[in-house]
């Protein structure tokens, strides 16, 4: 059987270890044929806390780690421009007065 996998964005990383993230699946309508729009939301398992709330992360299926918990972080595919700017290991600019 085949690894299930979810490319989304996190929305939360309030809880220890865990984070929200929102896949939007897009799908023409049944009848009318317009393309709508409908997100989920996974709560994922981020061993080393390292995902910040807008980064673009790939998930994969997992065993159950809690009662809502069914997904782990395989990679982040690409981290959001405010979570690096607030990162504490990035470089302090100096204010010069």
């Amino acid at each position: 059987m085949a690894v299930k996998e979810r490319v989304g964005t996190v929305v939360s990383d309030k809880m220890e270890k865990t984070v929200v993230v929102a896949v939007e699946s897009r799908f023409p309508h049944p009848i009318y044929q317009k393309t709508v729009s409908r997100t989920t939301r996974y709560k994922a398992h981020d061993e080393d806390n390292a995902c910040r709330v807008g980064d673009r992360v790939r998930i994969t299926e997992t065993r159950p780690m809690s009662r809502h918990k069914r997904w782990a972080i395989a990679e982040v595919l690409s981290h959001s421009p405010k979570a690096e700017a607030a990162s504490p290991d990035a470089p302090a600019q100096e204010v010069s007065q």
